[in-house]
């Protein structure tokens, strides 16, 4: 088998990558967290982690361990790993390393880490922590590969859909665990009742009450994250989406695969150059 791509991150940004990537042939193997923080969960590779197995489109992911991965990415199954240890991943000897957490900043991934080292949006720079980065912003320069440099800093709002900006993500209003109740893919009407969110106990160990979370306004549930996660206040937790197309909740965005787009031609054009 080739060497392996190995996408740090299982997300829907990341699992854009690895779609884009698997349909071309590459073997791809991703990692992820224990608990994964993926709201669009139905577009997200990371959802192998809570269920053992799950499929975006065609293509089918498996949490795996490290000793399994490489026979499950030559046969074109996305092998998902949970947290492995620095020197786990050392073993696969990757081609080439994608930080896809799209953590905003370098959380450890280095220029040498693989001989060919890509990231998706802000907190790299070209040419020292890697060999390229992928523009993450939507607009004019969404997709795009850039040598040297860095991406467009993080602006801190989600791009507009359909008119919403800010307000099409909904955010946790303190620390806890959420409770869907309702699926992703389920139309709301602006104001439904959605989720309510059990805070953590505070200092004396008293839980506070239940808060109730709210559409803000009518559209579709395209995201909902997984309620084993304990959340941080602010943390993004859910998307609703305006435009209401049921199957866009269930397939995989043009922002990813534009993304995922970048990461090709980054790879075939650093094969091109190589001697």
């Amino acid at each position: 088998m080739q060497p392996p791509i190995l996408i740090k991150g299982a997300g829907d940004l990341a699992t854009g990558v690895a779609l884009r990537l698997m349909r071309c042939g590459f073997p791809v193997i991703l990692s992820e967290l224990a608990r994964p923080l993926a709201v669009r969960r139905t577009v997200a590779f990371a959802q192998a982690v809570f269920d053992g197995a799950c499929q975006v489109e065609e293509m089918r992911a498996v949490r795996a361990t490290v000793a399994e991965a490489q026979a499950l990415a030559a046969q074109g199954i996305a092998p998902v790993l949970v947290e492995p240890a620095p020197a786990d991943l050392h073993t696969l000897a990757p081609a080439v390393l994608v930080d896809a957490t799209l953590a905003k900043r370098n959380t450890g991934t280095r220029i040498d880490d693989a001989p060919l080292v890509l990231a998706l949006g802000p907190g790299f720079t070209a040419g020292v922590d890697c060999h390229a980065v992928i523009e993450t912003n939507r607009g004019h320069w969404l997709g795009r590969v850039i040598w040297q440099g860095a991406a467009e800093p993080n602006t801190g709002t989600p791009g507009m859909m359909a008119g919403r900006g800010a307000e099409r993500v909904v955010r946790a209003p303190a620390a806890g665990t959420v409770q869907p109740l309702v699926a992703i893919g389920d139309a709301v009407a602006d104001g439904d009742l959605i989720a309510t969110l059990l805070p953590t106990p505070d200092a004396a160990g008293e839980t506070p009450p239940a808060i109730a979370i709210y559409a803000p306004f009518a559209g579709m549930v395209r995201g909902m994250i997984h309620p084993t996660v304990v959340v941080a206040a602010g943390m993004k937790i859910g998307d609703v989406d305006a435009r209401a197309e049921r199957a866009y909740c269930f397939t995989v965005s043009e922002k990813a695969l534009a993304i995922g787009g970048g990461v090709l031609e980054a790879i075939l054009a650093a094969r091109l150059r190589a001697p």
